[in-house]
């Protein structure tokens, strides 16, 4: 029997289940935690694919990043967490020393150890070691697959606080995967008075219209056949969102919906890019610097995104349970993979190993 079973990546369409020591608990405060479900994410899938998005696998990897448990041990110097606690894990454990930490910027430490990142492992495993401070304990009406979705609800969070979203605003989102449903979900907590969401894939925009709600939340196609700058126009008409919006979130990373929303800002408005396509792609420069658009990039998150989070759906804003579409066994992962690479469901889980 495996003492610590675990998905590993050796290269696009190559994975097995193998052993792997149980982690230590190296530091005084960290903490071993149970896996009980693993979330996939796009970038599981372009591992899967292409061995990785950006950090390519020169070695056996662990998979995984959006991850809950339950504690199975602490360290001496832990006070907030014992075992047979259940727990969120935030997957990325910064320095904690270098500039960007101490200006409160972790999520940017560029000596970051990011789960299923190469080279460190992930948490598709039995058994994974983490920093305490980095595990959130979850409250008793919060299930351990609801937990799973506090990685990328926190990075709806993120996106919509670096937005500045705010009463009255009128938000355009693009993207209606977990993530962009996540930042439209955030953006209407935060005050928005309109959310539109935009995408091509009529299934997700029916989904989106159940997170936002029809009171602010609406939902249309671009015209595949049209410019950006066209579709920009018939959007902001047929939304009545006059001289523009306020704020675009684009967690698409497609070249076209980048296009698309910095047209449909108003002067001086907000552009966020949460999503990850290409690592080059076109921009109208000119309207940017003549309508004095302000252009962020949104990384992950950061400090206070994930308490955020955990509130949001503690307190019953955010219902987590009709994301989750299919839960497979943790044998086939593969399979997870790949159902979510052919875009079907919202959000597909992983189950930890079983004894």
């Amino acid at each position: 029997m495996m003492q610590n079973p675990s998905v590993i990546l050796h290269g696009p369409h190559e994975a097995y289940v193998e052993d792997r020591p149980i982690p230590a608990l190296t530091e005084a405060n960290d903490v071993i935690v149970r896996i009980g479900y693993v979330g996939v994410c796009g970038s599981d899938v372009h591992f899967w694919n292409h061995g990785g998005p950006l950090s390519k696998v020169a070695e056996p990897l662990v998979m995984g990043h959006e991850a809950a448990g339950i504690v199975h041990a602490v360290g001496p110097n832990v006070t907030n967490l014992v075992p047979g606690d259940r727990v969120a894990l935030e997957p990325g454990v910064p320095c904690r020393k270098c500039r960007d930490c101490k200006a409160g910027m972790y999520q940017i430490c560029r000596k970051m150890v990011f789960a299923a990142s190469p080279p460190h492992p992930g948490t598709l495993t039995k058994f994974y070691a983490s920093s305490a401070d980095y595990c959130y304990k979850i409250p008793d009406n919060m299930s351990l697959q609801e937990a799973v979705l506090m990685e990328p609800l926190a990075v709806g969070v993120h996106a919509a606080r670096l937005a500045g979203v705010h009463f009255g605003h009128k938000v355009v989102v693009f993207g209606a995967g977990t993530v962009g449903l996540f930042c439209a979900a955030a953006a209407r907590h935060f005050g928005a008075r309109t959310v539109l969401s935009v995408d091509i894939l009529e299934n997700k925009l029916r989904f989106a219209k159940t997170v936002v709600g029809e009171d602010i939340g609406r939902t249309d196609m671009p015209v595949v056949s049209l410019t950006p700058e066209e579709n920009a126009r018939l959007l902001i008409e047929a939304h009545g969102l006059g001289d523009g919006a306020d704020i675009v979130i684009d967690a698409s990373g497609a070249e076209a919906s980048v296009n698309t929303g910095i047209f449909m800002l108003r002067s001086r408005g907000v552009y966020v890019q949460v999503g990850m396509g290409r690592r080059s792609v076109s921009i109208p420069i000119a309207d940017i610097c003549n309508r004095e658009i302000v252009v962020k990039g949104s990384f992950r998150y950061g400090a206070g995104d994930f308490e955020m989070a955990m509130s949001l759906v503690a307190n019953g804003l955010i219902d987590l349970r009709p994301f989750i579409t299919n839960v497979f066994p943790f044998e086939q992962a593969t399979d997870a993979w790949e159902t979510t690479g052919r875009g079907e469901g919202i959000k597909n889980l992983i189950e930890g190993p079983k004894d």
